[in-house]
């Protein structure tokens, strides 16, 4: 296996892990090319359709990203103000400038609750969309390894990995503790660990991987990296001279030369393209710093699902604010995060939209809860899982549409509450087609009824 470290300039490592043994990925008793044949014949309930998870973990405040209350007394209040959007008579939080004109492209859910409270039990239960209801982790799997076991480990066509985690190495003691929890939500459990996510931030051995030590500006020492990978192609470019090689083999080798190492290697794109979702010029952290990556993991995101992947789990860590010892307090943990986001995913949903793919590539925006309507006395708010920040951008669903509402103080729902099965059920049905699925033998039961059974947002279902 091989496993990229990238280094920036403030010296921060993150790595890039190939998924793949040369010669042979077993999954089960299946080499590469059958798994993929086996999974062709078993998708016509799948539709060409992605989710882009971007998690915010820590909890981020509803009211300072999309329901600002600034009719409320100044401590419930957002603490930045806010800001009109396109749609007429609605404001999100000011740190949400560039998406608020893009409100217009987007859905914001402002009665999205749920009863657990606790950081760990709460990324178990919102990532596994409510099918762990406690979030102890001793039920369900998460929302991209069900989908993997549904539609197959790899892509049909391009063998990239159907679940995706994408992550940096995190340095600050807080941000490294959330990415401990968002990679035990996403796990797959009792399903095999051919539907884990494919992590290509993530760590790996040193024992088992090749290393090689890569600039992150423009990676310029690139050629070795292609030189390492050259041993990849000279062991399986005899597939290709081989008379009769089926679209399955060429699949395989496809994925080991080609697909899978460009999908992550951002290079590739025009570098005009990079530089408009580059926000490493923000400092994110609170007891350690390092450039926020978010808009390159986003471009990722989108390559991912242009090459075949089905679900990404995009990590934003630090959403935390207390203001307390580990973590910041609203004013300045926004200043970070919220700057971030509102870049990243601004640039992404133009893009996606530039190429065709908005209604290819659903956006969902959440976190494991929200936060206290007030504000506590060192400037921070606190957790709150009756109310959380949920959006969603493209996926073909209803766009421009405020669903819900919270009452005066941003602490309760005054409407309907939808709860993290709601959120399970519209991903579903934006990934499936539950009529075709009924027709379809050789489906688990109970995951047929979990994906049967999920009831989505109504008023996004066109």
């Amino acid at each position: 296996m091989l496993t990229i470290f990238t280094e920036n300039n403030n010296g921060v490592t993150s790595s890039r892990r190939d998924f793949l043994q040369v010669g042979s990925l077993m999954l089960g008793s299946l080499s590469l090319p059958q798994l993929l044949r086996a999974r062709a014949d078993n998708a016509s309930f799948v539709k060409n359709k992605s989710v882009v998870l971007l998690y915010l973990s820590g909890g981020a405040s509803q009211i300072e990203t999309f329901d600002p209350k600034m009719s409320a007394p100044s401590e419930i209040r957002s603490v930045n103000g806010e800001v009109s959007t396109s749609l007429p008579g609605v404001t999100f939080g000011s740190t949400m400038q560039r998406l608020a004109t893009r409100a217009h492209r987007m859905s914001v859910i402002r009665s999205h609750h749920h009863k657990i409270g606790g950081h760990e039990q709460a990324h178990v239960h919102v990532l596994t969309g409510g099918m762990d209801p406690t979030g102890n982790g001793k039920v369900g799997f998460g929302m991209g390894a069900l989908y993997a076991r549904l539609r197959g480990a790899n892509h049909p066509e391009t063998g990239i990995p159907t679940n995706c985690l994408l992550t940096v190495p995190e340095i600050d003691g807080q941000y490294r503790k959330e990415l401990s929890r968002v990679r035990k939500g996403s796990r797959s459990l009792e399903l095999g660990a051919s539907y884990a996510p494919f992590e290509p931030g993530g760590n790996s051995s040193a024992l088992n991987n090749m290393k090689l030590s890569i600039p992150s500006n423009r990676f310029e020492n690139r050629r070795a990296l292609l030189a390492s990978i050259d041993s990849w192609k000279r062991q399986v470019e005899g597939l290709r001279s081989v008379d009769g090689v089926d679209r399955f083999n060429q699949q395989a080798v496809d994925l080991l030369t080609g697909k899978a190492v460009d999908a992550i290697d951002i290079t590739k794109e025009d570098p005009a393209v990079v530089a408009k979702y580059d926000t490493s010029e923000i400092q994110i952290g609170f007891k350690q710093f390092r450039p926020s990556m978010l808009g390159h993991k986003m471009l990722m995101a989108r390559r991912l699902c242009e090459a075949g992947a089905g679900f990404i789990t995009v990590h934003s860590a630090g959403w935390d604010m207390h203001a307390d010892g580990n973590n910041p307090g609203m004013q300045t943990g926004m200043a970070m995060l919220g700057t971030t986001l509102d870049h990243a995913v601004s640039v992404f949903m133009d893009d996606v939209a530039s190429r065709g793919l908005s209604d290819n590539i659903l956006l969902v925006i959440t976190g494991d809860f929200g936060r206290t309507p007030r504000v506590n006395k060192k400037g921070g708010r606190d957790h709150w899982a009756r109310l959380g920040t949920l959006a969603f951008a493209g996926g073909g669903l209803e766009m421009g549409k405020i669903i819900g509402q919270s009452d005066r103080q941003a602490g309760e729902p005054i409407t309907t509450p939808y709860t993290t099965k709601h959120l399970m059920g519209t991903v579903m049905q934006t990934l499936f087609d539950v009529g075709k699925m009924r027709l379809v033998s050789g489906i688990p039961p109970q995951l047929r009824r979990l994906v049967e059974q999920s009831s989505g947002f109504p008023e996004l279902m066109s």
